[in-house]
């Protein structure tokens, strides 16, 4: 298996960024070409980097397992949001970064061979491109992710209302905003989207449970499809490690 860690300046948000991507071995699915192979974007919570997934779970021992190139990228504390400094860390995710990485590893999956999950802010992210680029993804995930913004206080006083004013401009105006979950589900519903196959989990014991909740209620109101899953568990990796686990056999089947 192939460990890479590159640094680039994207078109998109020209700053140096850290991108880590796994490789199995070639002779893991009888000698097939990346090209050929199938892709994972894995996504990064607030407070971790490309190399977090790679640093506290087994995602080489999966990847290898499943013969999956695994694709993960570095967005700061950004949200996967384009920024109002024109920082476009969305738009580098759903439109540069591919196109990046079939220039310099051939890499060009097709829509039923690629995957996107995060955890936490990266579970917002991951939602974000299923929602609004939906002909990218065979299937998307969230692991304890913020799937509804009424975490992002809009009282002065809150520690993180500087933070996410500077993300999201004037937080008393984000509900109903194109930052908005609820708008994502709303318009899918209205459009009847072909959505990728939504794939959500959190465990109970986690801060951000009542907001995943509130996004498994709000599926079922649209009538639209989520594999939805709870149990004991806190925000914390020995959690998201089962998560990664649970659904890449709920998509790819049982670990070979």
């Amino acid at each position: 298996m192939a460990l890479i860690r590159l640094d680039h300046v994207p078109e998109t948000v020209k700053v140096n960024l850290p991108l880590n991507i796994i490789l199995p071995d070639p002779n893991r699915m009888g000698d097939v070409p990346v090209r050929d192979r199938k892709v994972l974007y894995l996504l990064h919570g607030l407070s971790d980097d490309a190399s977090a997934w790679q640093r506290y779970s087994s995602i080489e021992t999966y990847a290898n397992a499943y013969g999956l190139v695994v694709i993960m990228p570095s967005v700061g504390r950004s949200f996967y949001l384009d920024l109002p400094n024109g920082q476009a860390y969305f738009t580098y995710l759903v439109e540069e970064l591919p196109h990046y990485l079939e220039l310099v590893f051939g890499l060009k999956p097709k829509r039923e061979d690629t995957l996107v999950a995060g955890l936490s802010m990266g579970g917002y992210g991951a939602m974000k491109a299923a929602f609004l680029r939906p002909t990218m993804f065979h299937a998307a995930a969230s692991f304890s992710g913020v799937l509804s913004l009424n975490i992002l206080s809009d009282e002065p006083n809150d520690p993180r209302h500087d933070e996410f004013a500077l993300l999201f401009g004037d937080l008393s105006k984000l509900p109903g905003s194109q930052h908005d979950p609820a708008v994502w589900l709303q318009t899918a519903a209205q459009q009847r989207l072909d959505l990728p196959k939504l794939f959500v989990s959190c465990g109970r014991q986690d801060d951000l449970y009542p907001l995943n909740e509130h996004f498994h209620k709000a599926c079922l109101t649209h009538g639209l499809e989520l594999d939805y899953h709870t149990e004991d568990g806190r925000h914390d990796w020995l959690f998201w490690d089962k998560q990664i686990q649970r659904f890449l056999k709920a998509v790819l089947g049982p670990m070979p």
